[in-house]
């Protein structure tokens, strides 16, 4: 018998270890094949204790995505809340998420390549999960808006960046299965490159509109788009088009 089963630990610790073995055993197998006797071994404890602590296998598979969730959320919130700029503030949570996703890829895999395929539980969770970190990425996109010159970003359009960010980063991590060489610190430079440019001028009130000829104009092209300011001359169009 290991020491760690035969020590007596506070119920706290213990779930977390039980957690911890949980995270290891669904990344590799994935929830279905999983067994709870092979995690209830790692984890030092008797099946059955695995389910007096966290009920059932769905009910740890909650319990996984709940603190891998939370660990997620607090270590963007703890790096973009104190960064003093608004460029500074979106690349140190975008540089937290990729930093996490490095250092603790097993739980990546269960938050980002699993939970969507088990149950209704499991989906709600999961959608709940995501909406956490939409609602910090809005919150630096809106922070982003009211410390720059001009109208403040409307909601629903800060909440589009949010889903445009935050749907960049995750696809970003299958890229990142592909190049497990390149640090996060790169990561983060190349996506700020690809996406702060374009909102900083969309944020300053500069916004693309479609060229004469080309398309019927409607909702997806008004000027007002993101912060109600007349479209300022993009670069490239026809100078017709700016009389």
């Amino acid at each position: 018998m290991s020491d760690i089963r035969r020590r007596r630990l506070p119920r706290p610790v213990r779930e977390q270890l039980i957690i911890d073995a949980a995270i290891g055993v669904f990344a590799k197998r994935g929830y279905h094949a999983s067994s709870v006797d092979e995690i209830a071994e790692l984890a030092g404890i008797s099946k059955p204790m695995v389910y007096l602590y966290l009920d059932s296998k769905e009910g740890l598979f909650l319990a996984c995505l709940r603190r891998e969730t939370e660990r997620l959320v607090t270590a963007f919130r703890a790096s973009a809340g104190p960064a003093p700029s608004p460029e500074l503030r979106l690349r140190a949570g975008l540089l937290a998420f990729f930093t996490f996703v490095t250092e603790h890829p097993d739980s990546w895999v269960v938050l980002h390549r699993q939970a969507s395929e088990l149950s209704p539980a499991i989906a709600a969770e999961l959608a709940q999960s995501r909406q956490a970190v939409l609602t910090e990425v809005s919150g630096v996109v809106r922070t982003c808006s009211a410390e720059r010159a001009g109208p403040a970003c409307a909601e629903d359009e800060a909440d589009f960046v949010a889903y445009t960010l935050v749907g960049a980063a995750d696809s970003l991590t299958d890229w990142m299965v592909l190049h497990p060489d390149e640090p996060p610190e790169r990561i983060t430079v190349r996506l700020m490159n690809m996406v702060w440019v374009g909102m900083r001028n969309v944020l300053d009130g500069e916004v693309w509109t479609t060229p004469a000829g080309e398309g019927v104009e409607g909702p997806a092209t008004s000027p007002s788009l993101l912060v109600g300011t007349p479209a300022r001359r993009v670069e490239g169009t026809d100078d017709h088009e700016q009389e």
